[in-house]
Parts: C-alpha cells; structure tokens; sequence
C-alpha cells in the first residue's frame, strides 16, 4: 500500500474511532473544526472534519497547512471532511484552522509538535539501524566478508576444480564430435 494511501487510512480510522469524542471535545470549546491526530509532526497528513455546516463543499484554511483542504460530505453526512498535509517548516505551537461555510466560519485548531531529540551528548537508548550487513542473498556472504580478510580472485582449490570441470566438458564434446563423425563415414 502506497504511502499516501496508509496515511488517508490511518486518517479515517482515527476519524472514525476518535471523532466522536474529539467533536464533543471541540464542541466543549466551542469548536466545530476537528483535526486528527490532534497532534501532528511536521508534514504529516491529518484529518478535517467540520459539523454544523449544511454546504456541499468548503474550504479549510490555516497557515500550518501546506495548502487549503477541500472538504466534501462525508459518509455519515453529519458535516464535511476531508484531509490535509501540516508544513514541513511549520514550527511548534498552536494553529487556527479556519473553514467559511454557509456565511458562517468555523473555527477549530491545531497542535503541531516536533520531534523532540535528546540533549546533546545523551546516550541513544538503541542502537542505531543497521549495525552489520545485511543478509542480501549470498547465503550471508556479506557478514563474512565484511570482518574477514580481503580476498581477491579464487584460491588454489578452487582453481584445481575449475580446470577438472573445464578438461572434462572439453573431452566430452571431443568424444561426442569424434562418434558423430564415424557414424557419418559408415552411412555416407
């Protein structure tokens, strides 16, 4: 699944699981534009819905988004829906997400939190990915070869049983061409 496709899953999942306890929320605040995740990361995909609005289509606006979200009607048809992508420079702290329907704006916001790093000189609590080579075919040569010494070209045995195979496929073909052409003197 491509990854704008999982993103608009999780969206709807997370609309559909948390929406209803996210509008009651926002309708406690006085807000009628939910987003989820209600905390995202730079340029990460959310999800808008407003209530409260009868319009076919309407159009969310917020500086934290890289361009207004077009919403539609969505499948429970109590408001529209739709999904939107936060700034990849958008810094931390709190953005108003407004949407103009029906001669009325709706208000909700927006939570966009960095990672956060750990402080300078601060042991990483894992290993950083990958530590070895990786097992890519080869039966696991790599990890061999990686710590072994360098090696370049066949060694002795190697070369012994090369020639063997090569002087037999030679006498074998010699022997098959030398029968075909008695067979050929005694029909001929």
């Amino acid at each position: 699944m491509g990854k704008r496709r999982l993103a608009l899953c999780a969206g709807v999942l997370a609309v559909t699981a948390f929406g209803p306890a996210a509008c009651a929320a926002n309708a406690a605040n006085g807000e009628d534009v939910s987003v989820a995740p209600a905390a995202p990361a730079p340029g990460g995909d959310i999800a808008l819905r407003v209530t409260g609005c009868d319009a076919r289509e309407a159009v969310a606006r917020s500086t934290a988004l890289v361009s207004d979200a077009r919403l539609t009607p969505d499948d429970d048809g109590d408001g529209l829906a739709g999904d939107g992508r936060v700034r990849s420079t958008a810094t931390d702290g709190t953005y108003t997400v407004a949407v103009a329907c029906d001669g009325t704006e709706h208000r909700g916001t927006v939570q966009v939190v960095r990672k956060r790093t750990p402080a300078a000189g601060a042991e990483p609590s894992a290993r950083p990915s990958p530590v070895a080579p990786v097992n890519a075919g080869a039966g696991g040569a790599a990890r061999d070869l990686a710590g072994g010494p360098e090696q370049h070209g066949p060694g002795t045995a190697q070369t012994v049983v090369a020639l063997a195979l090569a002087g037999t496929a030679a006498f074998t073909v010699h022997r098959a061409a030398r029968r075909q052409a008695r067979r050929g003197r005694r029909t001929g």
